[in-house]
């Protein structure tokens, strides 16, 4: 009953584990598995559970990603499909829509958002323009004629920067407003880092570096002997880590000399 990561083993000389999970509760949420009809096939192939311990939940959901994108068990096939991932990135009062594997995570600046296709970002830049009375046209959604009022403005659901009515300027700067809690976060240390996470019975000390998880260990002497490179940005380490890191909930330690 403490948290951790769980994977159901099946047959010796299996290729791949057939499901890993995380939880703050190890024994019950495998009993939860267990109880489940719908599990039936899982459960059927399953031969073994083993698991690992963590400090506390960030540990769990740190560890449980990575594992998963390394093993690719048969059953976890929503965060297998993780691998693509796309931004919004504002230049020059125009949105275009970038590979987020692509980014420097270290200059993440004029950023915004994560999705898993250029379509959901597209449909997510819609939503805002809407919201807002954004022009379709400045934001390079649909194609319009210079100085001449786009569709939307005619109908009042744009504020007019198209034609003139509204300064450029300013249409650009309610844009950046709209989209400014969406905005990805550069990584805020010049290398690796510990966040020291404490529970009931243990502590560690999961080792960062932009934006990604390289390890975690009991100590900070054997964090330091983490290695790792920079590498692509990857979306659920960020998600995991954006509240832990930039809310200083958790003592954090740099590494870097």
């Amino acid at each position: 009953r403490a948290p951790g990561v769980y994977t159901f083993h099946g047959p010796e000389g299996g290729v791949l584990p057939l499901y890993i999970g995380k939880s703050v509760d190890i024994r019950g949420r495998v009993m939860d598995h267990l109880r489940t009809p719908e599990e039936s096939m899982l459960l059927r192939q399953s031969r073994r559970i083993s698991h690992v311990r963590t400090a506390g939940d960030i540990g769990a959901q740190l560890l449980e990603a990575q594992l998963i994108k390394a093993q690719l068990p048969l059953y976890n096939r929503k965060l297998r499909r993780t691998t693509r991932q796309f931004s919004l990135r504002l230049h020059r009062g125009a949105v275009s829509v970038v590979n987020s594997a692509e980014l420097d995570p270290a200059r993440a600046l004029m950023v915004y958002g994560l999705y898993s296709s250029p379509r959901s970002a597209m449909s997510a830049l819609r939503r805002i323009a809407d919201t807002h009375q954004l022009c379709y046209t400045l934001l390079g959604i649909e194609r319009g004629v210079a100085g001449r009022p786009c569709f939307r403005a005619m109908l009042k659901q744009c504020a007019g920067a198209c034609h003139g009515a509204e300064p450029p300027g300013d249409h650009e700067q309610r844009l950046r407003d709209a989209l400014e809690d969406r905005q990805v976060s550069a990584w805020p240390w010049r290398g690796a880092v510990a966040l020291e996470e404490r529970g009931d019975d243990m502590r560690q000390y999961h080792v960062l570096l932009d934006w990604q998880y390289l390890g975690s260990a009991d100590s900070l002497t054997a964090a330091r002997r983490i290695r790792g490179s920079a590498g692509q940005f990857d979306r659920d380490a960020y998600r995991i880590l954006q509240a832990p890191i930039l809310g200083g909930l958790h003592r954090i330690v740099p590494l870097a000399a």
